[in-house]
């Protein structure tokens, strides 16, 4: 099937957005306040400035909340216990309904005719192993969530993924957390300067990746890192060894984060500690004997991540200047802004190699950081994220008794995107990513015997895209993804790779 049969597909779907009367969505949140889910969401799961603020609250209006929730919590003891504590239980409350949810989503994606397969013709005229299939139907994410809030600033978030990619694909926990809201108020601190999260969660990103928009994740958050494995030692001999760090910032984190302030205006600061996540295996060398590698984390050593960032308020009207949200002839929308922020994460990954008599251990720090920004204004937004990341890179010695420090495995790169509201149910996307590797040079294809390396570390993909709400609960979306061609070098024949790429989604929440 060509592209122009996915043009066809997307066509009828366009129609279909078109003639779809409009309702209200019934998530669990809208389910306890009676409301849509634009009432939090520009295009879900994308926050508005008052989605934010909720959030921020743990999960509760952040003024007059029992002024608007229509089905009232269940009281956990009487209010007057709060004055006899701590010779009682200190009350407290659970939701007034079952705060369950489900959401689903499911993809149709067509490669490009000029998606090559790196192995060059072979002498008898046949081609190499090419990618198939071209075109597919792909299930997705099928996830149960709960949220909500136990009264006095105690919020929970539980979702688990059953299954992910169809036929029953291992799913698992994301987040999972308790988050104390304002326990600065015990230490008289000022109000929302310091709170608490404890459990599984996704750490205090710039812009959530577990929760993005976009049909596909921003490239950087899943870059990995790994240096020199199998390279010359200074006698000429392999060496083994080499970091081969699988940390992302795709991957949930599990400990406990202090945080404050509001991410919908003026300053917001976190500090996480968190379990290391940083699994991965080395591939063995020449020179040892049993030679077998790998890499873990350490149990006695926890990764250390902090962020910062300040919102300016740009908007021009003093009367809704310090809202949660700015007056517009149409209804609340959010205020226009410039936000600016700064983020590091520091970790250790465990490097073990079993040599000729020993195990031989490297502990090799590593460290991500860099700066992030958005811009907003009215029912536009652009925003972007550059990131570094530098890790300590061993191998063994010629000898194979001891571990050398090789050069530093580091890559850099981000994302620039521009979203744009044209109606309150149609969001147009255009973004840029950019991941520049030293690991693109290192890490060469055998295919059939012929050995390919990229000519080029720089990995590009611009991708423009549309999404609709067909209810505020139901969305479709697309996007195209252009990859550059990227260049190989090596081998009888050098290929040249390029993998656009077309995606239809169709997703709903309940």
């Amino acid at each position: 099937m060509r592209l122009k049969s996915c043009a066809v597909w997307f066509s009828i779907v366009m129609l279909a957005l078109a003639v779809a009367p409009y309702s209200h969505a019934i998530p669990p949140f809208s389910r306890q306040y009676g409301t849509s889910c634009s009432t939090c969401h520009i295009d879900f799961p994308k926050l508005n400035d008052f989605g934010k603020a909720f959030k921020d609250a743990g999960f509760k209006f952040p003024k007059g909340d029992e002024d608007f929730i229509k089905i009232p919590p269940v009281m956990l003891g009487a209010p007057a216990q709060k004055e006899m504590f701590p010779k009682v239980i200190y009350p407290g409350t659970i939701p007034g309904i079952p705060q369950i949810g489900l959401r689903f989503n499911t993809f149709f994606q067509v490669y490009s005719r000029n998606r090559n397969s790196l192995t060059p013709p072979q002498p008898d005229g046949t081609t190499g192993a090419t990618f198939t299939p071209r075109t597919d139907f792909q299930p997705g994410l099928f996830s149960i969530f709960t949220a909500g809030n136990f009264g006095d600033g105690i919020a929970f978030w539980v979702d688990d993924d059953f299954s992910v990619g169809g036929a029953n694909s291992n799913g698992g926990l994301g987040d999972g957390y308790l988050k104390f809201v304002d326990i600065g108020r015990l230490l008289k601190l000022p109000k929302d300067s310091l709170s608490l999260r404890v459990g599984q969660f996704e750490v205090d990103l710039p812009f959530s990746q577990a929760r993005t928009w976009n049909l596909s994740g921003w490239d950087i958050y899943d870059e990995a890192n790994f240096g020199a494995v199998g390279g010359l030692g200074a006698s000429g001999v392999n060496n083994v060894g080499g970091v081969n760090n699988a940390f992302a910032f795709s991957s949930p984190g599990q400990g406990v984060e202090l945080s404050g302030g509001h991410t919908y205006g003026g300053y917001h600061y976190s500090l996480a500690v968190i379990n290391q996540n940083t699994g991965g295996t080395t591939a063995p060398g020449s020179n040892v004997s049993p030679a077998t590698g790998f890499t873990f984390s350490d149990s006695n050593f926890k990764d250390i991540y902090g962020r910062f960032q300040y919102r300016f308020n740009l908007e021009k009207d003093a009367a809704s200047r310090n809202d949660i949200q700015a007056a517009g002839a149409t209804g609340p929308r959010d205020h226009t802004y410039l936000q600016v922020g700064t983020y590091y994460f520091y970790g250790r990954s465990v490097q073990r190699i079993q040599g000729e008599s020993s195990v031989l251990t490297a502990r090799e720090p590593f460290y991500r950081t860099g700066g992030d920004f958005s811009f907003n204004y009215r029912t536009f937004n652009l925003f972007g994220l550059y990131m570094y990341g530098h890790d300590k890179d061993s191998i063994l010695n010629a000898g194979g008794t001891a571990f050398v420090a090789g050069g530093p495995a580091h890559f850099n790169g981000g994302f620039l995107e521009a979203d744009y509201l044209a109606l309150p149910w149609l969001m147009t996307i255009m973004r840029y990513d950019r991941v520049q590797s030293t690991a693109d040079f290192l890490a060469s294809n055998n295919l059939n015997g012929n050995y390919f390396q990229p000519a080029s570390a720089t990995r590009n993909r611009i991708t423009p895209g549309v999404q609709f709400l067909i209810h505020a609960n139901i969305k479709a979306s697309f996007e195209y993804q252009i990859r550059p061609p990227q260049a190989f070098t090596g081998g009888t024949t050098a290929p040249e790779q390029r993998t656009n790429q077309a995606v239809a989604g169709l997703e709903w929440v309940y």
